[in-house]
């Protein structure tokens, strides 16, 4: 009886730790806590997760499960888009962008000639205040595709993210 009742928490202790691992680093916490760690460092308020963003970017999510490609929905939100292959979390994705920051130069707010800074930026729009996320994976390679949505939208040409 004793090893029958071990067996069943051995079992039940497993599934929890592989519930846990695969939705490690995808949760609406984490990808909050992500956007507001750089939104910290530069002295911008947080971030709060909008339900309706995270349906819309959920949408365009299922739109790329077939293909993969990073195709942004022109809608009415500011977009962030990443894929990548192997366990490419939700985390992650936003620490890719984020670290886009070496290239921006606040006081010229410019990006370094050949590189991309535009996904730092809209993480760290002083107005982009409500975030919604979303991962799906993809059918014809495996990868995950990742989006961001953020009301009301950043990157505004001309005007300062913070």
């Amino acid at each position: 009886m004793t090893s029958l009742k071990f067996s069943f928490v051995l079992i039940c202790f497993l599934n929890a730790l592989a519930a846990t691992t695969t939705h490690a680093q995808n949760s609406q916490q984490d990808y909050l806590d992500a956007h507001n760690a750089a939104r910290a460092q530069v002295g911008v308020g947080n971030m709060v997760w909008n339900t309706t963003v995270a349906a819309y970017a959920q949408n365009n999510a299922n739109q790329r499960i077939g293909d993969c490609n990073l195709i942004h929905s022109g809608g009415p939100y500011g977009e962030n888009l990443a894929e990548g292959s192997g366990t490419f979390t939700g985390t992650a994705t936003v620490n890719l962008w984020v670290d886009e920051k070496i290239y921006y130069n606040y006081t010229t707010n410019t990006c370094a000639s050949g590189h991309v800074c535009g996904h730092y930026t809209q993480v760290v729009w002083r107005n982009s205040v409500q975030l919604g996320c979303a991962r799906v994976q993809c059918t014809n390679n495996g990868w995950w595709f990742v989006i961001c949505s953020y009301y009301p939208r950043g990157n505004y040409i001309g005007q300062a993210p913070y």
